[in-house]
């Protein structure tokens, strides 16, 4: 029997959540004898690896493709992956995230190859402006499906997208699946994700500002690249907590890393559903978080349950739950015990075989 082949559509496979998504259900596909091809624009230097058996072909135009102009240039990007969609002939498109959406549904038209796209993240921050709105709302119409991860994110289309959409969770990163910590935890506060103005990691370093005399022991460690990361270092100096906050960059092992750390922390003003708190909770770290507009965090905690949701930038709250939490080791591991159940609600063997089934619906029609 020939095998089925799925072409997954990306910007790059850069350190990110969705990118981290996407390469573990192709990983996934691949194992279970699918051919397995990944079409990015381009390529960066801190990406996430694949598989050999998995091919990769970039669509972005090279410098000696570009014309003159911008309008010209898009329409030679067009004609490229055009010809990646006629090429290749896959048996189904996986596109993911903002304008790489439009792109895959109006380069595939009238080639009768069926087309799923996945918005990733806020909706309000992956099609910004009115037109991109209203342009993500037309198109997905054409969509032979459509896959959000946070039920909320649906809101943000016309009711003809929302009739064709389903929700599907991001798998667990099967690195983040072992036994919780059972020892007597770092006394360390640690985050992860790019270190940008979104993440606001700055929230996180003035809450453990107002804690850092009263628990000298502590200190806060936030794992990630980003252009944010130089200020940040400087802003932890010029509060006196040069010896206490690190920013080590991005690391491969993050699930070796946090382990056996006390608390996480997601600060950001929008996500999607985020990989790093899924992954925190999995290993049974007491985690708070900002309690994003379309409520990916939300679905995850149950309040003062598995963990703490707090408004976004309010770090005042954020210190005050720490402190709560520091001065109350039992609760803490309360919380992490509960929140390490994520492990069998988001198993990736359960998660994969819902994507794999969604999927083999469109390539056998």
């Amino acid at each position: 029997m020939e095998k089925k082949h799925i072409a997954m559509f990306i910007s790059s496979l850069n350190k990110g959540g969705s990118e981290r998504v996407l390469v573990n259900l192709a990983e996934y596909f691949y194992s279970r004898g699918y051919e397995v091809t990944i079409v990015t624009q381009y390529k960066t230097e801190n990406e996430y690896r694949i598989s050999d058996g998995i091919r990769r072909i970039l669509s972005e135009i090279t410098q000696e493709e570009m014309g003159n102009g911008r309008i010209s240039n898009f329409f030679r990007r067009f004609a490229k992956l055009r010809g990646i969609w006629k090429k290749e002939k896959p048996d189904l498109i996986l596109s993911f995230i903002g304008k790489n959406n439009m792109m895959a549904l109006m380069t595939s038209r009238l080639l009768h190859i069926p087309v799923v796209v996945s918005v990733r993240g806020e909706p309000a921050e992956e099609y910004y402006s009115p037109l991109l709105k209203r342009a993500a709302g037309f198109l997905f119409r054409f969509a032979d499906g459509i896959v959000f991860p946070v039920e909320k994110s649906m809101d943000f289309f016309p009711e003809a997208v929302r009739k064709k959409a389903v929700c599907l969770k991001n798998p667990l990163n099967p690195a983040f699946i072992r036994q919780i910590y059972s020892g007597e935890r770092e006394k360390q506060i640690v985050a992860v994700g790019r270190v940008d103005a979104n993440k606001n990691h700055e929230m996180v370093i003035r809450a453990f500002a107002g804690l850092a005399e009263e628990y000298p022991d502590y200190s806060l460690i936030i794992y990630g690249e980003g252009e944010l990361r130089p200020s940040l270092l400087q802003m932890a100096e010029e509060m006196g907590l040069k010896d206490r906050v690190f920013l080590p960059g991005s690391i491969t092992d993050v699930a070796s890393a946090i382990y056996k750390a006390s608390f996480f922390v997601l600060s950001s003003y929008s996500e999607g559903m985020p990989n790093t708190l899924i992954e925190a909770m999995a290993l049974g770290i007491p985690s708070i978080s900002t309690d994003c507009p379309c409520g990916g965090p939300a679905e995850l905690i149950e309040d003062g349950v598995n963990g703490y949701l707090i408004e976004p930038g309010n770090w005042k709250k954020l210190q005050d739950i720490l402190q709560k939490l520091i001065n109350n080791p039992g609760l803490a591991k309360k919380v992490g015990e509960n929140a390490s159940k994520i492990q069998e609600v988001l198993n990736p063997d359960r998660i994969n075989k819902m994507w794999e089934d969604y999927l083999c619906k469109w390539m056998e029609r």
